[in-house]
C-alpha cells in the first residue's frame, strides 16, 4: 500500500480546526459559568459530597435568582419529590406549566413531572387525568405503566386490563399473568353479589389469557362449592395438579370437604396418599393425617406421619408426629409428651410463614398479590421454616 503524502498536509489543518473548536467551546462554557450564581456551584459541590438536603436549598436559591433556568427547575422538582417534599414539587411544576415561554417538549415534561408528583402524593384522580393526557405523546409507555398502577390501587380492574393490554403492544413483555389476575378480581367482585354465572365467565377468560392461572381454578372450585355443586368443585381443584402441583397445598382441605359432602372419603384417602407420595408438603400431610386417623385409625395415621418425617424432617412434621403418639401413649407418658408437643408446636408455628420471592415480605396467610411490593403470584404456596422475623432485605414479618 502506497503512502499518501497529502496526509502530511491535512493533519496540521485538522489539528488546528480541532484546537479552534475546543477554544470556542471553552470560552462559551466560561462565559456561561460567569452568569450563574455562586449558589449553583455550591449545589453541585453538595451533590458531589452526598449532601442532597443542602444541595436542594442551594438550587432553590438559584431558581429564585435565575427564573429562566427551566432545566434547573425540573432538576429541583425531582429532588423535592425524592426528598418527600411533594407540595413544593407540585407548586414548582405548576408554575412551570403557567409560563407562556415554555417550549412544547418542556411543556409535556412538566406535565409528566406534575403527574408523578400527584401520584407520589396519593392524589390519584389528578394523576390519572394528567397521565391520560400523556398517552398521545412520547411519554405513552411510562404513562400507561403509571395508569396501570393507579387502576390496581383503585381496584378498577377493567381499566387495568385495558392498560396492561396496551402496554403489551409496546414491549416484548407479556402481561398475561397480570391480566388473568385482574379477571380473577372481577370474578371475586361478581361472586360477592352472588352473580356466579358472570363470575364463571370471568374465570374462563382468565384461563384463556393464562392457562397456568391456578387462582382461576381455585376460585371456580370455591364458587361451585358455594352453590352445592361439589362434584364440579372437586374437578376444578383437581385441575390445579396439571397447572402447578405445588398449589395443591392450598386446596387439599377444601377438596376433602367436598368429597365428604359427596360421601366419597375413601376416594379422598387414596387421592391424598397419592399427592403425598408425589408432592409431599406439610399441608397435604396434615390433611392426609386427619383423614386417615378418621378412616383407618391412630396406628395407621402414626405410621404415615413417621414415614414422611423420615424422608422430609420438619418441625411441623414432628409436631404432627407427637400428636399421633399422644393418641396411643400410656397415661404415665402423656404429660411429658404433651409438654414436648406444646413446645414444638409453639416454635413450629412461629417459624412457619409464606415469603414473597420478590421482596422478602413475610405473612402467615397466603396472598396472590404481595401486600408489600404489589407483585402478583410472588408467594410460593408452601410455608417455609426459618428463624428470625426479618429477612436479608429488611422486610418486616407480617403476622396477618
Amino acid at each position: 500500500m502506497e503512502f499518501e503524502y497529502w496526509w502530511l498536509l491535512a493533519f496540521p489543518l485538522f489539528f488546528s480546526l480541532g484546537w479552534l473548536a475546543a477554544r470556542i467551546d471553552i470560552r462559551h462554557v466560561v462565559s456561561e459559568s460567569r452568569t450563574l450564581p455562586v449558589s449553583y456551584f455550591k449545589g453541585l459541590n453538595y451533590l458531589l459530597n452526598e449532601q442532597p438536603d443542602k444541595a436542594v436549598e442551594a438550587f432553590a436559591e438559584v431558581a429564585r435568582l435565575e427564573p429562566a433556568t427551566v432545566e434547573l427547575h425540573f432538576t429541583l422538582g425531582a429532588m423535592f419529590r425524592r426528598r418527600g417534599e411533594v407540595e413544593r414539587a407540585i407548586r414548582l411544576h405548576q408554575n412551570l406549566l403557567d409560563r407562556p415561554d415554555l417550549e412544547e417538549e418542556q411543556k409535556w415534561l412538566a406535565v409528566n413531572e406534575l403527574a408523578q408528583d400527584f401520584l407520589r402524593a396519593g392524589l390519584l384522580d389528578r394523576a390519572e387525568h394528567l397521565f391520560q393526557e400523556l398517552l398521545e405523546t412520547d411519554y405513552r409507555p411510562s404513562a400507561l405503566e403509571a395508569l396501570l398502577d393507579i387502576y390496581v390501587q383503585e381496584k378498577e380492574w377493567q381499566k387495568a386490563i385495558d392498560a396492561a393490554k396496551a402496554l403489551a403492544t409496546l414491549s416484548t413483555r407479556s402481561y398475561q399473568l397480570e391480566i388473568a389476575q385482574f379477571y380473577c378480581e372481577l370474578a371475586v367482585s361478581e361472586s360477592i353479589h352472588n352473580r356466579f354465572d358472570s363470575a364463571r365467565a370471568y374465570l374462563a377468560t382468565a384461563l384463556k389469557e393464562n392457562r397456568s392461572c391456578v387462582r382461576a381454578n381455585d376460585l371456580l372450585g370455591d364458587f361451585e362449592a358455594a352453590q352445592g355443586r361439589h362434584e364440579e368443585a372437586v374437578q376444578a381443584w383437581k385441575r390445579i395438579e396439571t397447572q402447578d402441583p405445588a398449589y395443591l397445598s392450598l386446596v387439599v382441605d377444601k377438596l376433602v370437604s367436598a368429597l365428604r359432602q359427596l360421601e366419597r372419603l375413601d376416594e379422598g384417602t387414596v387421592l391424598l396418599r397419592d399427592y403425598l407420595n408425589r408432592y409431599p408438603t406439610m399441608e397435604i400431610l396434615d390433611a392426609a393425617y386427619r383423614l386417615i386417623l378418621e378412616r383407618e385409625g391412630a396406628e395407621e395415621a402414626y405410621r404415615l406421619v413417621r414415614d414422611v418425617l423420615r424422608a422430609q424432617p420438619t418441625l411441623r412434621g414432628l409436631d404432627t408426629l407427637l400428636e399421633a403418639q399422644l393418641l396411643e401413649a400410656p397415661a404415665e407418658r402423656r404429660q411429658d409428651l404433651q409438654l414436648i408437643k406444646n413446645l414444638v408446636h409453639s416454635h413450629a408455628e412461629r417459624l412457619a410463614y409464606f415469603r414473597c420471592d420478590s421482596c422478602g415480605f413475610r405473612a402467615r396467610r397466603f396472598h396472590w398479590r404481595c401486600p408489600a411490593c404489589g407483585g402478583w403470584e410472588s408467594f410460593p404456596p408452601r410455608r417455609s421454616e426459618e428463624d428470625g422475623t426479618r429477612d436479608r432485605s429488611g422486610s418486616n414479618f407480617n403476622p396477618g
